[in-house]
């Protein structure tokens, strides 16, 4: 499969990171800098998730960040990635993962009840994963998430699409994040954050304690239209952004998150990941 993927993006195998050869991936996920550089799967949604795992492992990412409803492949028919998943298709993406020896980090953007039977069920599915955290944008489901974060020590990051969407301005989630749980706390979608007309740096030095995870992206402009594009080559000040974080103890993952190029953007997924991997060896 990994020749075949490869011959679709001729260039990756040029790009930093790429192991063709199968040599694995460091495990843990976790970089020099402290913090897991993840591949989003919806970059990857064209494909499913089998694919994409080969995909991001191929970049050189140390772990994947999962979404529900992608399509499994592989012999499993219409089935998608999520709760509903039977404990042989979960085998099956465990599998998968070691085959390529990544790591998925984080699920999201999933929805999350506020029955605790529901939620509870899906911190039993992250658990099967051994996830970091769960990605959501269930901020009125707060007060049974911050009992099972706590319970199950995982990390909640709630996050944040453009205007004019619930949680598009930071400080819905900051106000009501306040006297709750350490494990509770933001997703931060810089990219969202920029399309908004705010400035993602300025955000992040407020609320850089609350962070737990990032959908990170750079972009060509603050106006839109804009798109995404290789990290250091837009606007948003990526090192500067994780300057910030660092100083508050920051140790969760870095999600790219390439919402362009959908069927072919394993070249600049790779870049990305060249772009922290040489960020974490540097500070």
């Amino acid at each position: 499969m990994m020749r075949s993927l490869l011959s679709i993006f001729p260039a990756a195998s040029a790009l930093l990171g790429f192991r063709a050869n199968g040599a694995p991936v460091p495990q843990p996920a976790f970089t020099e800098a402290g913090f897991s550089i993840c591949v989003q799967c919806w970059s990857l949604k064209e494909f499913a998730l089998f694919e994409a795992i080969e995909m991001a492992a191929a970049t050189g990412a140390g772990g994947i960040e999962v979404y529900p409803g992608q399509r499994l492949g592989g012999d499993h028919g219409k089935a998608t990635f999520g709760p509903d998943m039977t404990d042989d298709q979960v085998q099956a993406v465990i599998g998968q993962l070691e085959k390529h020896h990544i790591a998925a980090v984080n699920c999201g953007v999933i929805d999350i009840p506020k029955d605790e039977a529901g939620a509870r069920r899906i911190f039993e599915f992250a658990r099967k994963f051994n996830l970091y955290g769960i990605t959501t944008e269930s901020l009125g489901s707060i007060d049974i998430l911050e009992k099972l974060a706590a319970e199950y020590d995982l990390k909640v990051c709630f996050h944040n699409h453009p205007r004019p969407t619930a949680l598009w301005h930071p400080d819905t989630i900051w106000k009501t994040l306040e006297n709750r749980h350490e494990n509770l706390g933001f997703c931060a979608d810089v990219g969202h954050w920029a399309a908004s007309g705010l400035d993602p740096l300025t955000v992040v030095r407020k609320v850089a304690s609350r962070i737990h995870a990032f959908h990170m992206k750079d972009r060509t402009s603050t106006q839109e239209p804009s798109r995404d594009q290789p990290f250091g080559t837009g606007i948003i000040d990526i090192a500067s952004i994780l300057d910030e974080v660092r100083k508050h103890g920051f140790a969760g993952n870095v999600s790219i998150e390439y919402e362009y190029n959908w069927t072919t953007n394993l070249p600049e997924i790779a870049q990305c990941v060249g772009y922290l991997r040489a960020y974490s060896k540097l500070r």
